[in-house]
């Protein structure tokens, strides 16, 4: 059953700024072929940049090379700790099943995301994992944020994909 709808906190400053810094990050995947995805890793307190990756799953052939998982990892691996509790991931899009499951292991304080995705959003569209009260860890979450640019990149670089598939190129 759908919970009830939450009150959304407002997004500070820096998780603006972070969110463009992983709509840049997402260029970069788009550049290279990728479904066009940035994720940033921050200090919530001091804003500083821990960790920032962006999807490489067909350059890797890699299923979990999606860019908040990979950002998960490398943050995780520079604190020396798998608790980021005190960190804040930004994505440009909502969290598939599979990184909303990481999210929650490694206690991510706050989740900032940019466009929903009705297909696989684990965080509101589909599922509400991120802040399921029956498991152990819940973050505190925002979505929306820059919300527009991100689902703009998207869905560019899904039409440029549709026109080269159809013109044969």
């Amino acid at each position: 059953m759908r919970q009830p709808e939450r009150a959304q906190p407002v997004p500070t400053a820096t998780d603006i700024e972070m969110m463009a810094r992983a709509i840049e990050l997402a260029q970069q995947s788009a550049d290279a072929g990728e479904v066009p995805v940035g994720a940033v890793v921050y200090d919530t307190t001091t804003g500083e940049i821990i960790a920032q990756a962006h999807n490489t799953r067909e350059m890797h052939n890699n299923p979990a090379g999606h860019a908040e998982f990979s950002a998960i990892m490398s943050a995780c691996e520079k604190i020396g700790d798998w608790r980021l509790n005190h960190c804040t991931l930004a994505v440009t899009l909502e969290p598939c099943p599979m990184c909303a499951g990481l999210i929650v292991n490694a206690r991510v304080g706050r989740l900032v995301y940019g466009a929903s995705d009705p297909k696989a959003g684990a965080v509101r569209s589909l599922f509400e994992l991120c802040d399921d009260r029956r498991l152990n860890h819940r973050c505190v979450i925002h979505g929306g944020v820059l919300g527009e640019r991100c689902g703009e990149q998207l869905s560019s670089f899904f039409k440029r994909l549709r026109e080269q598939r159809q013109s044969g190129g």
